[in-house]
């Protein structure tokens, strides 16, 4: 009687053993299938901005994280692994496409140098050979016209770039003296510089007293 008692307590043992385990193996099973049905539902969604997509990263951790969690009780873990790869492999191309990685801000300088030449036109390098014979007066006129409209609003150090940006730009009128400048642009350039250097002068030197002032008090 014992014995068979103990038997039969061993069998409810094994089966209760046996059911947990398969339980187990479900939950794995259903883990890993829900993260593979999350990513494949990512690519029927119209993501609009950041925002959105960190929501829906925020989504994928979990999901990747109980299916990673729930590896060792499923039956074939080394196909479970093998989808959850393949899986990963398809979010992070879908992440590399979808984000857009917002390009930095442009500092204040090459702000300033933008709106003095177009945007991009000067760089750090400080290349000035797309200004020709043929176009240097348009340069000079929209640089001159640019500073004196927006001269209340620049800074000392706006000014001093200002006079870094004038000086090299002489530097190149030098260069495409040489290269056909007609005289006729010839006198129209004097005549633009002839009116913007003392205001750039005045204006830079009346920066560097405000400054200098406020520095007192």
């Amino acid at each position: 009687m014992k014995k068979g008692t103990l038997l039969l307590g061993v069998a409810i043992i094994a089966l209760a053993f046996t059911s947990c385990k398969d339980e187990k193996e479900e939950e794995a099973d259903k883990a890993v299938d829900t993260y593979v049905v999350y990513v494949d539902s990512i690519e029927k969604v119209a993501i609009d901005d950041k925002t959105d997509w960190d929501q829906i990263d925020a989504v994928y951790q979990l999901r990747m994280n109980e299916a990673e969690a729930s590896l060792a009780y499923s039956k074939d873990s080394i196909k479970a692994q093998e989808r959850m790869m393949m899986t990963r492999n398809k979010y992070e191309a879908m992440k590399s496409k979808m984000v857009v990685v917002a390009a930095p801000a442009a500092s204040s300088k090459q702000q300033l140098r933008n709106a003095l030449f177009g945007e991009g036109k000067i760089g750090d390098d400080m290349n000035f050979s797309w200004v020709t014979a043929a176009n240097i007066h348009e340069v000079y006129q929209s640089f001159i016209h640019t500073a004196e409209n927006n001269k209340d609003s620049y800074t000392r150090e706006d000014w001093d770039e200002i006079k870094l940006m004038y000086e090299a730009l002489d530097s190149r009128k030098n260069t495409v003296e040489k290269e056909g400048l007609s005289n006729e642009d010839n006198r129209k350039i004097a005549g633009l510089k002839f009116k913007f250097a003392p205001m750039l002068k005045v204006n830079r030197m009346g920066e560097k007293t405000q400054e200098m002032q406020k520095a007192k008090e």
